[in-house]
This record gives C-alpha cells, sequence and structure tokens, in this order.
C-alpha cells in the first residue's frame, strides 16, 4: 500500500522526499518507502472561460450580460495537461489508498489541491499537511500530526468563492466598459479596481492642489533655534522680524518627556514587502518571488502570513535560532544573546502561520553564494528578529521650548537618545547597507532651560515656504493603504482582520496587473496612474472601485473561511452586484471619452454602415454597433491574401481600401509564376468576418496570374 503525496511545486515535492527518505525519481513524481510524492506545477485546474459555457460567449456583445455561470466548469490548464494525467492516473492506482495535501499552507494552496482531487474524480480520503517551514525536521513532525482533511473545508470553500468572485466581476464589469466604450480591453477586477481607485483619488489631489506661499521668522539664539507660526502676509513677518532684531526671547514653557520605544513585531508578509519596498527599492512581487524562494531552500519560514507574532511552543527553541542567526550575520556582532521571547509569542494573534523569520538552516548557509535579492531579504528578516527579541527598550528625551519676542510665540523641538538598546542592533543594520534609505532630519540638541529665562536672540531670518501636495504612492505606501481600507468603517469592531484589499498573498499580482495593463506606471520609486487609468476610474460606478465596499468583501470571505457565513450567502452578495451593475447601464456604446476608440484618429469609415473604422492590435475595425451587437467589417492586418502576395496591410493601404475601394501596388508577388508585377487590389466586402479581394491590371500590360 502507498500514500500519495501531492505537492504545489516540483522543489517543494523534492524537500519532502528528502525529508521522508524518498529516492526513486520518476516521470512526475518520485517513489519509495510507501510514498508517491508528485506536484501540481501551481494551478492545473481553474475556472473555465466564458466561451466554454456557450460558444457566442467568444464574441464580446452587451446583450450577453450579466455571464452567470449555473453550474460552474473547470478546465485543466494547456500548459499542464500532462502533469495532471500524471497525478490523475497516481490517484486510481490500486495501492494508493490514501492521499497527503501538501500543497501551501493557505487560501490558495488549498484551492489548487482541491480542483485536482475533483476534476481526477478522486474519492480517496486525504489528510492535511499544514507546515511553516521546509526544513527537515518540520516536514517530519508535520507528517506525524497531519489533519483530517474535511478539517480545512470551510478554506477551501472561501478560496473557491473568491476565485468565483473575482470571475464574476472580473467578466462582467470587464466585458460591460469594454463593449460600452468600444475602445481597447477595460480591465476590471474585484481588488484591482478599488486599488486603481486608491491611486487616482491620490493623483486627483496633487493636481488640485493650489500651492500657497507662507512665511516665518527664525531667532537664532546661539547654539539654537526658535521659529514662529506661518504667516499669509510677508509684510506681516518681516514686521515680526525687525521688531525681534537685537531684543531677547523670554522662555515660556520648557518641557522634557523620557520617551520609551518597545522592540518591533516581526514581520508578516506586507511589512516584509513595505520595508524592502522602502530601504532596498524592490517592488511588492519581486520581494515576495525572493523569499518563497528563500522558504523553498529551507532559509526562511512560511512568506505568505498575515501574523507578525509566534506560537508558544517555538519559545523554547527561541534563543538558540537567535544566537546561530546573530553568528551567521556580521551586522549583529553586537548581539549579546539575551533573548526576551515574550515580546513575539502570542497564540491568539497567530492566525494560519506564524510570523516570517530565518531558520536554523540560514545559520548554515553560504550568504555570498546567496543572489543578492535572496541575500538582502534573509538579512532583512534576521535584523527584525534580533531587534524583535531584545530585551532593552530604546529610551530617548523629547523636549520643546515655548518663547516669546515682540509679543509673539516661538517654538523648538529636540530630541536626545539616553539608551539606543535594540535601535542598536538596527543602526549596524543600516550602516552595513550600500545604499541607505532617506532619513527623517533629525531634531537638534536643546539646552535645559527654566521658566521666564531670557534668551539672547543673536539673528532674526525671514523664510519663505510653500505648502506641498500630498505625495504620491510608493509600493510602501500602497501597500499600506491596502491593507488598511476600510479601517475606518471597522473601527468599532474587536475583529481586526475585518479589513483590507486583498490578502497578503494578492496584493502584489494586484499591483502588477495594474501596471502590465497600462492602467500605472512606475516613474522610479513612484507608482503614478497613467490617463487611462484616470479615465478609467472616473467612469466606474462605486460597486466596483470602492475600497470599503471591497474590504468588506474580504471580511467575508474571512468569515466563511472561519465558517461563521455560507459561501451561497457569500456568492448571493456578488451576483446581485453584478446583475445590478449591467442593469445600470443602457444598452447605447459611450462614445467621445477617451477610454472610446472615437478618442483616436480615424482610418476611414465602414463600407457597410459609414461608421468610422479605426486601427486595433490585430485589424482596422468599424466602431458601430446597432442592438449592442458590433459591425463586424475589419481589415485584418494578418491578411493571407496580402501575405500571399509579400505585402502588408498598413493602415494607408487601409485608409485608400476604405476611401477608394481600391489601391494600386507595385511589386506585388506571383506564387504561380514566382514573378514580380504591379497591379489594384479592389476590395469585395460580402459582409462576412473576412473581407474579399481580386486583382485589376492595366490592359496595356495584361496580368501576371
Amino acid at each position: 500500500m502507498a500514500v500519495l503525496v501531492l505537492a504545489e511545486k516540483p522543489s517543494v515535492s523534492q524537500a519532502i522526499a528528502a525529508a521522508l527518505g524518498v529516492k526513486g525519481k520518476k516521470d512526475g513524481y518520485i517513489e519509495g518507502n510507501g510514498y508517491i510524492i508528485s506536484w501540481c506545477v501551481g494551478h492545473l485546474v481553474g475556472l473555465a472561460n466564458a466561451d466554454n459555457y456557450e460558444a457566442r460567449y467568444s464574441r464580446w456583445a452587451r446583450e450577453d450580460l450579466p455571464i452567470l455561470p449555473d453550474p460552474w466548469k473547470f478546465t485543466v490548464s494547456p500548459g499542464t495537461k500532462k502533469q495532471f494525467g500524471i497525478i490523475k492516473s497516481l490517484m486510481g492506482r490500486a495501492d494508493v489508498t490514501e492521499l497527503v495535501e501538501a500543497t501551501d499552507a493557505g487560501r490558495e494552496g488549498e484551492l489548487i489541491f482541491r480542483l485536482v482531487y475533483r476534476e481526477a474524480g478522486c474519492r480517496k480520503p486525504f489528510k492535511r499537511l499544514w507546515i511553516s517551514s521546509m526544513e527537515d525536521s518540520a516536514i517530519r513532525k508535520g507528517f506525524e500530526n497531519l489533519a483530517p482533511g474535511e478539517t480545512y473545508d470551510a478554506l477551501y470553500e472561501a478560496a473557491l468563492c473568491r476565485a468565483k468572485a473575482d470571475w464574476l466581476v472580473g467578466i462582467n464589469a470587464t466585458r460591460l466598459f469594454t463593449t460600452l466604450y468600444q475602445g481597447k480591453t477595460l480591465n476590471v477586477g474585484r481588488v484591482m479596481t478599488p486599488t486603481l481607485a486608491l491611486l487616482t483619488d491620490r493623483e486627483q489631489a496633487i493636481t488640485g492642489f493650489q500651492k500657497e506661499k507662507f512665511y516665518t521668522v527664525d531667532l537664532d539664539c546661539g547654539g539654537f533655534c526658535i521659529s514662529s507660526g506661518r504667516f499669509k502676509s510677508r509684510t506681516d513677518a518681516e514686521k515680526l522680524r525687525k521688531l525681534c532684531v537685537g531684543k531677547d526671547a523670554t522662555v515660556k514653557l520648557a518641557e522634557r518627556q523620557e520617551k520609551t520605544e518597545k522592540p518591533p513585531k516581526l514581520y508578516d508578509l506586507t511589512t516584509l514587502q513595505r520595508e524592502a519596498n522602502r530601504i532596498y527599492g524592490y517592488t511588492a512581487q519581486q520581494t515576495l518571488d525572493y523569499i518563497q524562494l528563500l522558504y523553498e531552500k529551507k532559509l526562511a519560514t512560511y512568506p505568505r502570513t498575515d501574523s507578525r507574532y509566534l506560537t508558544e511552543d517555538m519559545a523554547e527553541r527561541l534563543p538558540a535560532l537567535c544566537r546561530l542567526v546573530a553568528a551567521a550575520f556580521p551586522f549583529a556582532s553586537g548581539f549579546d544573546g539575551r533573548v526576551e521571547a515574550a515580546q513575539v509569542v502570542c497564540n491568539a494573534k497567530v492566525s494560519d502561520h506564524h510570523a516570517i523569520i530565518p531558520t536554523k538552516e540560514a545559520a548554515k548557509a553560504n550568504l555570498e553564494e546567496l543572489p543578492t535579492g535572496e541575500r538582502n531579504i534573509l538579512s532583512l528578516i534576521a535584523a527584525r528578529l534580533l531587534c524583535a527579541v531584545c530585551p532593552e527598550k530604546h529610551i530617548y528625551a523629547d523636549t520643546a521650548v515655548v518663547c516669546t519676542c515682540a509679543g509673539v510665540e516661538f517654538m523648538a523641538k529636540g530630541h536626545t537618545e539616553t539608551a539606543a538598546g535594540w535601535k542598536g542592533l538596527e543602526k549596524a543594520f543600516q550602516a552595513a547597507l550600500k545604499n541607505r534609505p532617506e532619513e527623517e532630519k533629525a531634531q537638534p540638541f536643546l539646552p535645559e532651560f527654566s521658566e521666564g529665562q531670557a534668551v539672547a536672540v543673536k539673528e532674526a531670518v525671514l523664510h519663505e515656504g510653500t505648502t506641498s501636495p500630498p505625495p504620491r504612492y510608493t509600493e510602501d505606501s500602497l501597500l499600506s493603504a491596502m491593507e488598511n481600507a476600510g479601517a475606518e468603517e471597522f473601527a468599532q469592531i474587536e475583529d481586526a482582520e475585518r479589513r483590507g484589499l486583498g490578502t497578503p498573498a494578492t496584493r502584489a499580482g494586484v499591483i502588477e496587473k495594474l501596471v502590465k495593463g497600462g492602467f500605472v506606471e512606475r516613474k522610479k520609486k513612484l507608482l503614478v496612474p497613467t490617463e487611462r487609468g484616470m479615465e478609467l476610474i472616473k467612469v466606474l460606478p462605486d460597486s466596483v472601485k470602492s475600497a470599503s465596499l471591497t474590504a468588506e468583501w474580504e471580511a467575508a470571505l474571512k468569515e466563511v473561511e472561519r465558517g461563521e457565513c455560507s459561501p451561497e450567502d457569500f456568492m448571493e452578495g456578488i451576483t446581485g452586484m453584478v446583475r445590478s451593475l449591467v442593469e445600470s447601464y443602457g444598452d447605447a456604446p459611450i462614445t467621445g471619452n477617451a477610454l472610446s476608440a472615437s478618442g483616436r484618429e480615424a482610418v476611414g469609415k465602414c463600407p457597410r454602415c459609414g461608421k468610422p473604422v479605426y486601427e486595433g492590435k490585430k485589424s482596422f475595425f468599424c466602431s458601430a454597433y446597432k442592438d449592442a451587437v458590433p459591425c463586424g467589417f475589419a481589415l485584418w492586418k494578418e491578411n493571407p491574401y496580402f501575405k500571399s502576395k509579400r505585402k502588408e496591410l498598413t493602415k494607408k493601404v487601409a485608409a485608400a481600401l476604405l476611401k477608394d475601394g481600391k489601391v494600386k501596388m507595385t511589386g506585388l508577388y506571383s506564387e504561380k509564376k514566382g514573378i514580380m508585377y504591379d497591379a489594384t487590389i479592389v476590395m469585395e466586402d460580402t459582409g462576412g468576418k473576412y473581407v474579399n479581394f481580386r486583382l485589376e491590371f492595366d490592359k496595356k500590360k495584361g496580368k501576371a496570374e
């Protein structure tokens, strides 16, 4: 008898096989010691495309919406059919009595396994491997504590709801607005669109910002400076400056507050991505890729986590791990070995996986042999671990002094560090960086003052400043905005998970889709919406671009995951929203907008209906719709007739055909005779998908074929 173990990737299968002593490599699996270990290569099975339900859906038409599958269909990815066939065959083997689900321990990993299991028609019992580290000891321990498969049924339901919701919103909203605006594809997504709205709202705030000048008066008091409040009038500020020249300032208030700063929390994926963007300039996707590779190399724990704490059973092993990690990284030479585990341990604050930390294997790795990106991320999580467990708090004093001069208040603030504490380790890490991130301007040291004390003013200076608009988003600040979307609406609810756009595992992909779709562009570290992105958000209703609404959906998915909300109720809400969206827009296409084809230069007029013809990626097409059905006229660029003549159907040729119905061309090739000749190509429109052509020759020269 054998147990079939199904992992998500070949590299994970190999790690499991090594931990279990399985060495027999086969085509698509590894077998030995009573185990058969295979892999899924990502999403082998997914939701079927719209045209799998009805052939007419292959053509986008407003009248076909909404498309609401019932029942839902699934398909095997064309590129992975061979591996699916291998897995299906293994599941059907008579000696396989049980399966182990070893896909990534999270929502998407659950979906990958369940859909393969379902599509293969397997009914054999399975158990769940749930681990947060790929170390051999963690894998073996996980196999000793396998959970019944049904324990994670609700997680699967939540994952399937997420996939269906994204399909419904993406397919229907994208087709709706693309057909309405008759231009390029307008991608609309359940999480992607509200994220784009965050960026466009910020851009509007920046472009609509009215700069205002302001003026301040600074008094140089020898060793420190005190400043007035802002004046709108330069005249008033200059008047004050003159009054202060040669005068003393009198101390009205002097305060000194001792403060402590606790060590930082450990990283979850989002905070790691934010920090890596700030320090190294990595995109969220790059950071996810690097930490995933470190996980698969057994150097870091599971990356797709939203927890920033460790479980209580890890506390005993933590001091030894920290000593090993500190010994491996040069910046940690000042680590004294003391560990306050209680600062990072809390079972109640760990969801599916604990925080991201280095493993014992990381201490054995040759850091110089790691690719730069992986080495940087590993150094980052190592530094955060050592800072987080440091028993010494960072202690500093904030000082503030308020003085009066010429009847006006002036103020200065200062900052003094009294004990570095955990900040000492952080500074050592930052000092080792080749390119340090920009730091906030340090506040100056201020001497001690007593109330009523006279302070001599050496010089009074007038400064002119300008108010600043809000900053554009970086990936750091956008990830924060996505994570906290809807926070205000849910502020009165104790459950902190009830907010946010997407999940730590999906946010990077959302940002990449916006960039690849041409809605957002990267300008150094900044994320800036394009004109197309701005226009798209302007025309979309709140139901698809509201950050708080999407945050509610994410909250509902969490409830499905916990068994607190039925999948049917969740899907009913999504389906109702999609129906309402489609019904709220009329059948008439929209023109004259920058998103529509009418915003582009017309190539000519359609011979069928007289409407403008525009250039697309693959054809020159008619922009007209009647009863939400496209006219259908098109001149295809990859035209077989023109190819046979060794000519291209260019924009110039298309314009001539649309204007005169024919175009004179030289150097046409005769496949029959193998010669070149000149002729006039005449367009003959039959009203179908393809247009026919024929040749006309100058009577004096005769035919070439």
